[in-house]
C-alpha cells in the first residue's frame, strides 16, 4: 500500500505514513475525478475505482497506519456516503503540518491545543456563513422576476444575496432547471413545484449539490420525490426516507437506460426465474431470514458449549449426507408453514436453492435488510436467524412476484428481474443503474448513493454551505486573521505559547489552500502554481477589502466560473446556478481528519523504536 514512498526514521513515521495515503487520492478530489485500475497482483484481478473509499477498500492495509485510515474512510462513507476524499486530503495536509510544527519545536501538547483552537475556528465559520433554507428561498423569490432581472429590494442583505445568487430564467420569466435534459419535462407530474414557500425548490437544491453527476443526481431527485408521492408524505415534510431506496445494477444496458422504479428490483439465474414464472401474480407466503441459509451458518456471537459432545447411533454420517438432512427438515418445514418465498439478507446454499426449486418455493438471497424490515412490516413476518426458527406466526403474507423485465438478450447468460411487492403502499422504491461496461456499474452506482445521501443531508439540516471552495476560503481568511492577531500579541506580550499558535494556525490554513488547489487542478484547467496564485490573489483582496460576507461569496462564484472553469456559461445560456456542499457532512469530515491526525501522533509518540534485542522483553507491544 505504501510501496515506493521513502520514510524518514528522523521525523514522525505515522504522519509521514499518513501524507502518503492520501497522496493516492490527491485526483479523487473535487468533482472532476479520475477512473484507476487497481489489480491484485497474487490473483492478476482488476477492478475500475474512482471514489476515494474504493481506492482506499481496495488497496490492502498492511500497516497500522492504513488500518486506521481504512476504518475511518469506511465509517464516514457509510453514514454520508460522500465527503471521504476531503476527509483523507486534509488529513494529510494536516499531517504534513504537524510534522513541520514538530520540526519547529513545537510540543505535542501545544500542537494539539492549537490545531483543536483552528478546527474550532472553523467549525464556527460554517455555521456563521451557512445559508439557511429560509435564506435560500428568499433568494428564489428576489432572482425570479419577469424577463430575467432581478427584483430591487431595500433589504441590503437580501439585495447582497441576490447578486450572489444567479439563477436560470426562461424568456417567460419562469425557472427551468439545467440540471440536465431530464428536468426540463416542466408538465411532469412527478417533478410539481407545488411546495413550502419558506422552502426552496427540491430541484434547485439538488442541482446546487450534484457536483458533476447531473444524470446521478436525476435518479436522486426522482426516487426522492417517488418515496414522498407513495408515502403520502405533508407538503412541509420534504424529508424522505432514505432507507426505503434501493439499487439493482444491471450491466449490458446502456448508461441512458437508468431508471427509477416504484418496488423492489431483485435480479434472479435462469433457474430461480423458473420458479418466479409459476408463483407469479399470486399471493404468496413469505419467510424472512436474517442470516445465510446453510447448515453452517451461525450468528454473530454464536458460542459452542464447553464440552459439548455429539451421540449419534449411526456413525458413518458424511459431511454430505448432514447437510442433506437439514435441508430436507427445512424444506418439509416450509412446506407444512406453505412458504412460498423466502428473502434472505445473507447467502443461500445451493442445495436449498435446487431443493426449494423443486416444490415452487422461491429463493433470493443478498437482500437489502431495509427490504426485508419494510416486507416484514406490510405483511407481519418476522424475520429470524435461522430456518428452523420458523413457525406459522413468523411467516407473512399478501406478497405478490412480477416479471419485471427478462434481460437474457443483454446478458451472455439468461437473467430475469423481477419486482416484489405487497399490495400495500410498502414505500420501497428501486433504482435501476445500467451500463454496457460491467465495471463501471460500482461507480455509478457510488455516484448515485453521493447524490441521494447529499440531497437528504441538506433536506435534514435545512442549511447549506457555499461550494466550490468557498467555505475554505472562508475559513482561511479566519485562520490567517487569527494567527496575525496572535503574532502581534506576542510580539507585545513575548509570549512563546501565542507564537507557536499562530504558525500552527498558518499551516492549517495552507492545508487547505492545498485542498482547493488540487480541486482545481483535477478539472484539467490549471496547473497547481496557477491555481495557487488565484486562490492567493482572491485572499489577499478580502483581507485588503474586508468585504461583507454576501459580497465575498459572489467574488468566490465569479472566480469559480471565470477563473477555475468549474461552471462554464455560454454566451446564449443562461447563468449556472451556484454549488453548495452539505453543512454537517463537510463539518463532520473536518472533524474526522484531524481526529485522525491526533491518533496518528498520540500513537506514535508512545511507541519506542529502534530499541535492541536485549531490551524487547521489557517492551509492551501496542
Amino acid at each position: 500500500m505504501l510501496e515506493g514512498v521513502v520514510i524518514n526514521s528522523r521525523q514522525h513515521v505515522g504522519l509521514q505514513k499518513l501524507s502518503a495515503l492520501s497522496g493516492r487520492i490527491r485526483s479523487s478530489v473535487g468533482p472532476f475525478k479520475s477512473y484507476k485500475f487497481i489489480q491484485d497482483e497474487s490473483s492478476g484481478d482488476s477492478v475500475l475505482v474512482c471514489s476515494c473509499f474504493r481506492i482506499i477498500e481496495n488497496l490492502e492495509p498492511n500497516c497500522a497506519v492504513g488500518q486506521l485510515v481504512y476504518e475511518t474512510v469506511r465509517g464516514h462513507h457509510k453514514q454520508y456516503r460522500t465527503g471521504s476524499g476531503c476527509l483523507l486530503f486534509l488529513a494529510g495536509a494536516w499531517s504534513r503540518a504537524a510534522m513541520d510544527s514538530l520540526q519547529r519545536g513545537i510540543s505535542v501538547k501545544h500542537l494539539i491545543t492549537a490545531m483543536s483552537e483552528g478546527i474550532d475556528i472553523c467549525l464556527d465559520v460554517c455555521k456563521k456563513f451557512s445559508l439557511s433554507f429560509k435564506d435560500l428561498a428568499v433568494i428564489e423569490k428576489c432572482t425570479a422576476a419577469p424577463g430575467g432581472t432581478k427584483k430591487a429590494s431595500t433589504d441590503a442583505s437580501v439585495e447582497e444575496m441576490a447578486n450572489f445568487h444567479d439563477k436560470c430564467l426562461s424568456k417567460s420569466g419562469q425557472r427551468k432547471v439545467k440540471l440536465s435534459r431530464h428536468f426540463c419535462e416542466a408538465k411532469s407530474e412527478m417533478l410539481s413545484t407545488v411546495r413550502d414557500p419558506d422552502q426552496p425548490d427540491m430541484m434547485v437544491i439538488a442541482e446546487s449539490l450534484s457536483h458533476g453527476c447531473e444524470k446521478a443526481m436525476k435518479l436522486a431527485v426522482e426516487a426522492a420525490q417517488m418515496l414522498l408521492k407513495t408515502n403520502q408524505q405533508r407538503i412541509r415534510d420534504p424529508l424522505f426516507d432514505i432507507s426505503k431506496m434501493l439499487t439493482c445494477l444491471v450491466s449490458g444496458l446502456p448508461e441512458d437506460c437508468a431508471c427509477v422504479v416504484e418496488g423492489c428490483i431483485l435480479l434472479l439465474s435462469d433457474e430461480q426465474a423458473a420458479v418466479a414464472h409459476v408463483v407469479k401474480q399470486q399471493p404468496l407466503k413469505v419467510a424472512l431470514i436474517t442470516g445465510d441459509l446453510s447448515p453452517t451458518y451461525r450468528h454473530l456471537g454464536f458460542k459452542s458449549l464447553p464440552g459439548e459432545q455429539c451421540v449419534r447411533e449411526n456413525l458413518d454420517l458424511s459431511a454430505s449426507s448432514k447437510e442433506d438432512e437439514w435441508v430436507d427438515k427445512v424444506v418439509k418445514l416450509l412446506l407444512n408453514l406453505e412458504v412460498k418465498l423466502i428473502l434472505t439478507a445473507g447467502l443461500v446454499s445451493q442445495k436449498v436453492i435446487q431443493h426449494c426449486g423443486r416444490h415452487q418455493i422461491l429463493v433470493m438471497e443478498k437482500v437489502n435488510s431495509s427490504v426485508l424490515k419494510t416486507i416484514g412490516s406490510s405483511t407481519g413476518a418476522i424475520p429470524v436467524h435461522y430456518a428452523t426458527q420458523l413457525t406459522e406466526s413468523c411467516v407473512g403474507d399478501g406478497v405478490n412476484v412480477e416479471i419485471w423485465r427478462d434481460l437474457s438478450s443483454y446478458e451472455r447468460k439468461s437473467l430475469t428481474a423481477v419486482n416484489i411487492s405487497t399490495g400495500r403502499n410498502s414505500g420501497l422504491v428501486t433504482v435501476v443503474v445500467t451500463s454496457c461496461v460491467h465495471g463501471k456499474l460500482q461507480a455509478l452506482e457510488d455516484q448515485f448513493w453521493a447524490c441521494a445521501y447529499r440531497l437528504h443531508q441538506a433536506l435534514k439540516d435545512g442549511a447549506l454551505l457555499p461550494g466550490a471552495g468557498g467555505a475554505e476560503v472562508l475559513c482561511v481568511h479566519q485562520l490567517q486573521k487569527q494567527a496575525e492577531h496572535d503574532r502581534a500579541k506576542d510580539s507585545k506580550t513575548g509570549s512563546a505559547a501565542n507564537l507557536y499558535r499562530g504558525l500552527v494556525l498558518q499551516l492549517m490554513a495552507d492545508g487547505l489552500i492545498d485542498y482547493i488547489t488540487a480541486v482545481m487542478v483535477n478539472t484539467g484547467s490549471f496547473t497547481a502554481a496557477n491555481a495557487r496564485t488565484i486562490v492567493r490573489k482572491q485572499l489577499t483582496e478580502f483581507h485588503r477589502d474586508e468585504i461583507s460576507t454576501g459580497k465575498f461569496l459572489q467574488l468566490v462564484s465569479q472566480s469559480k466560473r471565470e477563473d477555475a472553469g468549474f461552471s462554464a456559461v455560454k454566451p446564449d445560456e443562461a447563468p449556472a446556478l451556484n454549488i453548495y456542499d452539505n453543512l454537517s457532512v463537510k463539518q463532520e469530515a473536518w472533524r474526522k481528519a484531524l481526529d485522525l491526525v491526533f491518533l496518528v501522533l498520540q500513537t506514535d509518540a508512545e511507541i519506542i523504536t529502534g530499541t535492541g534485542q536485549n531490551n524487547e522483553g521489557n517492551l509492551m507491544l501496542l
